[in-house]
């Protein structure tokens, strides 16, 4: 790896380039629409427009955990945001979402409709909604609350931290990469020693806090983030991959993944989700053939 060149900050910062990396057509300092464009409304009540990162992945698995549960009120539309091409600032996502980031739930059963942003928020607005995957013990609500807030502020060292110089900036520096690899790993042994105690983050039972923390960590234990597995020795950790493969197994979980998704194998990638039957129809594979 290269070392960090020497740079001094001016005493006013001004976006006067690009910043380089893989975003850098759409990092911006600003808030707000850049285009207009109004978002599609599907049939259901729940209306989500997402992709299949690792926070689009926690509300599209909590959807079908739900409907595997028999909740056909959960029924929802997925729809897909392309943040590479600059979808989350148009003016129908922003008026969801002024974050520009996604996911966004819009729910039309409520009068007026109801909007959502932040995953955090989705998947207590849905658990709350539905009962279900938050206890009602006291304790272990806030047991619950406590990982998924921990999520909620620990991620973005994942993402954007570990993530973004690791696997997206232009070049590969030395400095960053150790500290966010350095936090990473801590953040990885805390779950380890909580799950050295408990089956599952809160207790004995399944509930948004792993929902909301899988994605990110378990598919880190399971080498699917960053390509970084061997890198972070993520192997050490045998609660995290003890949890992570048990979690992985549930089948609402594959096809949470699948949802929204347009990278890796075809048979993988719903870009589109508006009916339980498009598991089996409208993959990219399945598409591949017709068109």
């Amino acid at each position: 790896m290269s070392q960090d060149t020497a740079y001094t900050p001016p005493k006013v910062w001004t976006w006067e380039k690009a910043s380089g990396g893989t975003f850098a057509s759409i990092n911006r300092p600003v808030a707000g629409p850049t285009h207009d464009k109004a978002l599609p409304v599907g049939e259901h009540s729940f209306q989500l427009y997402s992709m299949g990162t690792p926070n689009g992945v926690k509300v599209t698995t909590l959807f079908e955990e739900l409907l595997a549960l028999g909740h056909r009120d959960a029924e929802y539309d997925a729809w897909l945001i392309r943040i590479g091409e600059g979808d989350q600032f148009g003016s129908g996502f922003v008026e969801v979402n002024p974050n520009s980031k996604i996911p966004a739930l819009m729910d039309h059963s409520t009068t007026p409709p109801t909007r959502v942003f932040e995953s955090g928020a989705i998947l207590l607005y849905l658990a709350e909604r539905f009962g279900e995957f938050l206890p009602k013990d006291h304790a272990t609500r806030t047991e619950t609350l406590n990982w998924l807030f921990w999520q909620m502020g620990s991620a973005p060292y994942v993402g954007g931290g570990f993530g973004h110089f690791y696997a997206y900036a232009p070049e590969a520096l030395e400095y960053p990469i150790d500290r966010f690899a350095m936090e990473v790993k801590r953040q990885l042994d805390v779950l380890d020693r909580r799950l050295a105690e408990t089956r599952y983050l809160a207790g004995d039972d399944y509930t948004i806090a792993d929902i909301a923390n899988w994605p990110w960590y378990g598919q880190l234990a399971l080498g699917r983030l960053y390509d970084a597995g061997e890198f972070l020795q993520v192997q050490e950790y045998a609660n995290v991959q003890r949890w992570a493969r048990e979690i992985d197994a549930r089948p609402a979980v594959k096809r949470g993944r699948m949802v929204n998704r347009t990278f890796g194998e075809p048979a993988m990638q719903l870009h589109e989700r508006h009916a339980a039957s498009d598991f089996e129809t409208r993959t990219e594979d399945k598409r591949e053939v017709t068109s």
